[in-house]
């Protein structure tokens, strides 16, 4: 008779948390295939497909053989597009040896903390925000310092507090502007005042910047931007989002030249590379596709809806959604608009919920105390 053995695991594997979002997602699927019709808030992506001309792209690079290993900091020829966005974008000059390309975003948050953090160590994070940053802080035996985001500042943070936060201890700070789950945005004077508390002190800052182009309104400003703060910045960005290619897996990060050769060397002992069609597909098209939705930006429909602020939240209509309007016609057009506004009181609640939720926790301490 065979006998079991333990499983035993190194301690750390205690410390490391999930993202409880594929969870659900999982059960959700399931759902849809017994033939419920779901809407999905638990994964952050666009409810449309990617765009065909990406797909295309994509295909070509198959049928091409663009499926065999690459760099591990990426393709050459993506580098130099993604260096020449971001120079654009964040009115920085990027060159391609600062940009390492890796399966999704993810990677950057894990070799960042990986990189700059060990036993004893501080890292700053926003809270309530995307579960993985915390997650790798304890997994690495870092501590985790988070930074509350408030409500009443629109769900930013108090660069004050922040300030506060910050010591010989720190070494990296994490950002999320547009942020998840809340959805707020940080604001040029938060920037440049975060940038200010921070001085010249050696601490690298972990700027999230995913949602970058969903912004409806007003512009995004990153910390990469700011005077003195580029060597000392981590970008994490890519087209996931923007082009609902989150599948796809690529996501990428530009830092300064010498910390992209050991975050290189880190996917080499992780994932090797990302994969090479999916590299070209984006190197190919993603600059086409940016330019065409630059010349439709003011012809976007747009439809309204009041926040509980009493503002109003301005949502562009996608070019593929009018792609599915012009070939389903009105009636998927309805149902669409429906399923947004659900989305929209969905969200509303869940803010109020987390206030709610804050508030109670805030009051247990205080009785504890």
């Amino acid at each position: 008779m065979t006998r079991g053995h333990e499983l035993r695991l190194a301690k750390r594997m205690a410390r490391l948390g999930t993202e409880t979002a594929f969870e659900v997602l999982v059960k959700a699927k399931a759902l849809e295939a017994k033939g419920r019709d779901i809407i999905h808030l638990e994964i952050g992506e666009p409810d449309f497909d990617t765009p065909p001309n990406i797909i295309d792209a994509g295909c070509d690079a198959l049928h091409k053989g663009f499926t065999h290993y690459g760099p591990s900091a990426g393709l050459m020829e993506l580098r130099e597009v993604i260096a020449q966005h971001v120079s654009e974008t964040r009115r920085v000059n990027v060159t391609p040896d600062e940009v390492v390309v890796v399966p999704g975003g993810k990677p950057i948050i894990f070799f960042s903390v990986l990189a700059f953090a060990e036993a004893g160590d501080e890292i700053i994070y926003p809270n309530p925000g995307f579960p993985i940053y915390e997650s790798m802080i304890n997994y690495v035996g870092a501590k985790a310092v988070p930074i509350r985001l408030r409500e009443e500042l629109d769900f930013r943070l108090d660069v004050d507090e922040l300030s506060g936060l910050i010591n010989d201890r720190t070494k990296l700070i994490i950002l999320n502007s547009p942020q998840n789950p809340t959805g707020g945005v940080l604001e040029k004077e938060d920037i440049d005042r975060i940038a200010h508390a921070i001085g010249d002190r050696n601490v690298m800052v972990l700027s999230d910047e995913i949602y970058s182009r969903l912004i409806f309104e007003g512009e995004d400003h990153s910390i990469m931007s700011v005077d003195g703060m580029k060597e000392r910045t981590i970008l994490l960005d890519g087209f996931s989002k923007t082009y609902a290619m989150t599948g796809w897996r690529m996501g990428y990060g530009v830092m300064r030249a010498d910390l992209a050769a050991h975050i290189a060397r880190l996917m080499t002992n992780s994932a090797s590379c990302t994969a090479s069609f999916t590299q070209i597909a984006n190197a190919r098209r993603i600059p086409e596709t940016a330019r065409r939705d630059g010349r439709r930006s003011e012809q976007d429909q747009r439809f309204l809806l009041p926040l509980a602020e009493g503002r109003v939240l301005r949502f562009p209509q996608h070019h593929a959604d009018r792609l599915a309007i012009e070939e389903t016609g009105r009636r998927a057009a309805r149902r669409r608009w429906r399923r947004r506004a659900v989305r929209h009181r969905i969200r509303r609640f869940r803010r109020r919920l987390f206030t709610f939720q804050r508030g109670q926790l805030d009051r247990k301490h205080r009785e504890s105390a």
